[in-house]
């Protein structure tokens, strides 16, 4: 009986409903979303019915990953040091090795690149078995166990073993583990070997729910919290279910959790969440979060590729967050601590990240932190340490800024990060604007050469418009040009092959924030309205804000992994009416207003009890576009929408719109696009050679990281010059004129520009325990032992060298963890470059391979080499800095008077 009156409440709506946003695949109105055969209705302020169901059916993969979860928290291991397996069935059942809790994977759990693209052939009973008699011996001798984090849980609080993961039917919401006893492990045969076993199905799909729509309905208390009302239903409904998701993601501590699965504070997230919205909706729990992230009065990177810091360099979004918190309360307290904080980060990152050479920042794309998914499978971690990343120098141009404001409030001497912040912003512009295309590029990327990918990164290219690094015209082109998709900006475009969706082929709902922030910044009609529906269709099509969807489905299965109410997906959803409907912009001064609203969103838009400062102000639009009428403060008409810092009290603001709008602007909506695969180039004596690429209808040849040579498809081998360094590497294009990656680099080096040097003091330090070194023995270098190495080189024509370091590093596992090893090196007493030895392998110290390369000029003669642990090479675990060193190379790129 319900679905027939469902049905005609749906016929009566449809036809009643007044359109805001219509594409090939859905439909906004001022009460639904319509995406057949789904519909998310608005009930209520306080509710919305959605009929949506994911049709994905996902197929499991055979490699699986997951941790063990003492009484359901997340406190075995760091946070991305996942325990993995491969399930090999044997019919229809596997047992794992066994695991020991809170250490490495067993020697015998070796998986491969290739094994995650394997899917389960069949449904799978998979028993996985871990080993306690640590944590239960702990608790009999000590009567606590002690976790990584350095937490007690007392032997009577112990409650059980749990199994969290990221393959169905496993979840990582920790939170919901001691709600479900499917998780929980047992000790069938008391000896201290918990075991699981569970159903892997070998397609998953999502739940059958007979038919029946799913309501959110408001449960929580939201009413401290500024309340919006909109003249659209819709618009109204989905702020109140942004604002309850904000409130479930606060922690026991009072800090935000980065979503529904993710317990923890992470810096990225939780810094690009405050200065969404979260500053002035919530700034005691932003300053909570941001604190938590501040380690030794310096702000933390969290775990990541190659053991993280400085592989990873984006934790200066912390300073864009505390920054907007400043410019939201006027703590003067707050300004103190978190500018020591900054400045004391921001003068490591000048001697560990910043390349003088370019005046960019080295370091992993600010999020986009899964190596293959945003970059060729070739690089590895101190590949992507060379690297210089949109993104990433976005946030560090605007950290300068930052910390130069602060320096003037606080009367200190700013002009040394105020010139910096220019050098860096002339330096993105200079070096990654695409002037043919409209907008900037990827990274520049390679190894002794760097090369631009022409990719466009959504997150980078709204940060430079909402930073003024772009101009007004390069902002205004940045908007109108980079590539668009139906359902919203994908963060890169176009997609890598046979990468599965996650930051590849993939839109985030908080990357889609700082894109329609930047567009109504630059004043684009259409990019704000694609945006915003972008935001929009998810949230009530899914009831949740979620972390991410499939680029070209729209659906939030098929992804790598997904989370319910993630904390940045939630501020994109409150931003798009504080950032761009009200445009709210705090500065020490005051607060201004710079409305936007789109023609379909015309009415009133009231906005009370939104505390600023010492005031609460309840704030009217009254029409649509984004220029200003007039403007009323408590009747009083006032020249411009302007509240100063020092207003106190109760206060209602009335802004008239004058109902017009810019109609010449445009966007680029496209069809998602993939590039051809990365090309295999190999040298034999004096020959490139690869193997055919399907989509190719030519290849480029590139030497020393400039674009030489165009062959046509039918060529698979080019001969080269071997009399002196050079540097090759091959780009394949297809039809549509669409690139794919460069190939890994490969070099001729004639061998007398190749030196090969071992330590002074190998005589006296060094060992043979470990095999792999190429030399006579190697050295161990950690803060303790060996923080002084030195070489004598020998010099015979001056000209630019390359240089790096054979090294081994088993701290820590490749894509995780926060050991990697930092050195300083210094020539002839002055310092030159950092180098970076990125953890190779957790408890794999057999594993060789050489550090990041820099080109440094040398003049002929004998010099004094030295490798330093000094205080800027401090990484981020602090007690660890660790590496095996086997030799230094050289190689001379360029001669002078040769």
């Amino acid at each position: 009986m319900w679905r027939y009156g469902f049905l005609l409440l749906i016929l009566f709506l449809y036809c009643s409903d007044k359109s805001v946003y219509v594409s090939d695949t859905f439909r906004i109105t001022d009460h639904s979303i319509i995406q057949n055969p789904a519909r998310a209705e608005i009930q209520s302020a306080h509710e919305i019915l959605s009929t949506y169901k994911s049709a994905y059916r996902a197929p499991t993969r055979n490699v699986i990953t997951f941790k063990f979860s003492i009484n359901g928290l997340d406190n075995e291991r760091y946070p991305g040091e996942d325990h993995v397996a491969f399930i090999e069935p044997v019919n229809g059942k596997f047992t794992s090795d066994i695991y020991h809790f809170g250490k490495p994977d067993p020697e015998s759990v070796e998986i491969k690149f290739e094994d995650y693209s394997s899917y389960l052939a069949e449904d799978t009973e998979v028993t996985i078995r871990v080993d306690m008699n640590e944590v239960l011996t702990a608790f009999r001798t000590q009567g606590f166990f002690t976790t990584y984090e350095g937490n007690s849980i007392p032997a009577d609080d112990f409650e059980g073993l749990y199994i969290a993961g990221g393959v169905y039917p496993l979840t990582w919401e920790f939170t919901a583990l001691q709600k479900h006893p499917e998780y929980k492990m047992s000790d069938p045969d008391q000896d201290g070997i918990y075991e699981i076993t569970l159903l892997f199905p070998k397609f998953r799909q999502e739940e059958d729910r007979g038919g029946e729509p799913k309501i959110w309905k408001l449960t929580e208390r939201i009413e401290s919290y500024p309340q919006y009302q909109s003249p659209l239903p819709l618009i109204t409904a989905l702020h109140a279910l942004s604002l309850e998701e904000m409130v479930l993601d606060i922690r026991d501590d009072g800090a935000f959790m980065a979503g529904a699965k993710w317990p923890g504070i992470w810096t990225r997230d939780v810094s690009y969440s405050i200065l969404l919205s979260l500053a002035f909706i919530n700034p005691e729990a932003s300053k909570k979060s941001l604190i938590a992230k501040v380690k030794n009065n310096r702000i933390v990177q969290d775990t990541g590729t190659g053991g993280s810091w400085p592989i990873s360099s984006d934790r200066m979004t912390w300073a864009l967050a505390a920054w907007e918190v400043y410019l939201f309360t006027g703590d003067a307290d707050w300004l103190r601590y978190s500018y020591e904080v900054i400045k004391n980060s921001v003068d490591a990152d000048l001697y560990t990240v910043f390349d003088k050479s370019t005046h960019l920042y080295f370091g992993e794309s600010s999020f986009l932190d899964w190596r293959e998914q945003t970059y060729p499978r070739w690089m590895d971690p101190k590949d992507i340490y060379g690297s210089l990343n949109l993104g990433t120098n976005a946030v560090h141009q605007h950290t300068l800024e930052i910390v130069a404001m602060m320096a003037d409030l606080l009367g200190y001497d700013s002009g040394k990060y105020s010139q910096m912040a220019s050098d860096v912003k002339q330096a993105i512009n200079d070096r990654l604007w695409i002037a043919d295309r409209g907008y900037y590029g990827q990274y520049l990327y390679g190894r002794h050469f760097k090369t631009l990918s022409p990719r466009s990164e959504t997150l980078g290219e709204a940060l430079c418009v909402l930073f003024d690094i772009a101009d007004g015209q390069q902002a205004e082109s940045i908007v109108a040009t980079m590539p668009l998709l139906e359902y919203g900006p994908a963060c890169i475009y176009p997609q890598i092959p046979s990468i599965p969706p996650y930051h590849n082929d993939a839109i985030w709902p908080f990357v889609a924030g700082y894109w329609t922030w930047a567009s109504a910044k630059v004043k684009n009609y259409p990019a704000v309205e694609h945006g915003l529906a972008s935001i929009y269709r998810p949230a009530a099509l899914f009831l949740t804000n979620k972390e991410n969807m499939v680029a070209t489905t729209g659906d939030y299965l098929g992804t790598e992994t997904n989370s319910d109410r993630q904390l940045w997906s939630v501020a994109a959803n409150l931003a798009t009416i504080y950032r761009i409907i009200y445009g709210m912009q705090f500065t020490p001064e005051g607060l201004f207003l710079n409305p936007f609203v789109p023609p379909a969103y015309a009415g009133d838009h009231v906005l009370s009890n939104f505390t600023y400062r010492e005031a609460i102000l309840n704030i009217r639009i009254m029409g649509y576009g984004d220029e200003i009428d007039s403007t009323f403060i408590d009747g009083q008409f006032t020249g411009e929408p302007f509240i100063s810092a020092n207003l106190m009290g109760e206060h209602d603001v009335l802004i008239k719109l004058t109902n017009k709008i810019r109609d010449d602007r445009t966007i680029t909506v496209v069809e998602n696009m993939i590039s051809p695969k990365t090309p295999d180039l190999s040298i034999d004596e004096n020959e490139l050679r690869w193997t055919p690429i399907e989509a190719a209808v030519k290849y480029v040849v590139f030497k020393n990281g400039v674009r030489r040579y165009e062959l046509s498809a039918d060529t698979y081998d080019y001969r080269v010059e071997t009399d002196q360094f050079a540097e090759y590497q091959l780009m394949a294009v297809d039809k549509d004129g669409v690139q794919s990656f460069l190939s890994q680099p490969v070099s001729v080096i004639p061998e007398s520009d190749r030196m090969i040097i071992e330590p002074i003091e190998l005589a006296e330090k060094g060992e043979n325990a470990i095999a792999g070194h190429e030399g006579r023995a190697y050295i161990e270098m950690s803060k303790h032992e060996n923080r002084i190495i030195t070489f004598s080189v020998s010099i015979r024509w001056p000209g630019k060298y390359a240089i790096d370091f054979r090294y081994a590093n088993g701290s820590g596992p490749i894509n995780t963890d926060n050991k990697c090893a930092i050195r300083s090196l210094f020539i002839d007493d002055r310092r030159s470059a950092a180098f970076v030895f990125p953890q190779r392998g957790s408890g794999i110290w057999d594993d060789w391979g050489y550090s990041n390369s820099r080109v440094i000029d040398l003049d002929a003669g004998t010099h004094r080499f030295t490798l330093k642990f000094t205080e800027s090479d401090e990484n981020m675990n602090v007690d660890e800095n660790t590496a095996l060193l086997d030799h230094m190379r050289l190689i001379m790129v360029t001669a002078m008077n040769r």
